[in-house]
């Protein structure tokens, strides 16, 4: 089966994925694998077609910096990203999971919702956390300010309206809760590996 993980960023969402994996469960990190793609020589071909050639280093890396301020704000571009990796990315995706022996494999995603990719699996789990918590794991984490983190929030479908179209819901709250956490995880797993 093909489960997608999913959460608004703070959740905690790639914490509770490492539970999974220690699990014996294979996750498949889309942030990772959709940067990987930009080294491609189709998807760079594309890239240059669009933006030029100045959107790739002269090393032949991604410039990220140009590529965010490129489709920052500008839906007709980064539509045209997404045009291009998400068909590669479900494609390698699909390949992935076929060679995994496992009853069931993760898709580790903060946007499945937001890019209409529900779909593509068998069951959702979200990861939730009271907003207060979140706001103050990415300003640690990110080192930025409360107003960023906010607008970080704002591009992404509210919580609440994820956990009513979640399967699963996972609440990671505290930090310090390993062994909640951890109980919440084993019980999804032992539902899902046993379908």
């Amino acid at each position: 089966m093909k489960i997608a993980i999913t959460g608004n960023i703070g959740s905690g969402k790639s914490y509770v994925c490492d539970l999974f994996k220690s699990q014996g469960v294979p996750v498949f990190d889309s942030d990772r694998e959709a940067k990987l793609l930009y080294d491609l020589p189709e998807v760079r071909q594309k890239m240059v077609e669009r933006f030029g050639a100045q959107i790739y280093h002269d090393n032949g890396a991604l410039d990220r910096k140009l590529m965010a301020s490129k489709v920052f704000g500008d839906a007709c571009a980064l539509g045209y990203v997404e045009s291009v990796l998400y068909p590669v990315l479900n494609k390698r995706f699909a390949d992935w999971a076929d060679q995994q022996g496992t009853p069931y494999v993760l898709y580790e995603s903060a946007l499945i919702f937001e890019k209409h990719l529900e779909g593509m699996f068998d069951a959702i789990i979200v990861v939730a956390a009271s907003e207060p918590v979140r706001v103050r794991r990415v300003m640690t984490r990110d080192h930025c300010t409360e107003e960023q983190v906010r607008a970080r929030m704002a591009m992404q479908l509210p919580q609440s309206e994820k956990v009513t179209k979640a399967d699963y819901v996972i609440v990671h709250e505290h930090d310090d809760e390993d062994a909640y956490l951890m109980d919440q995880v084993r019980n999804i797993h032992t539902m899902l590996a046993n379908q």
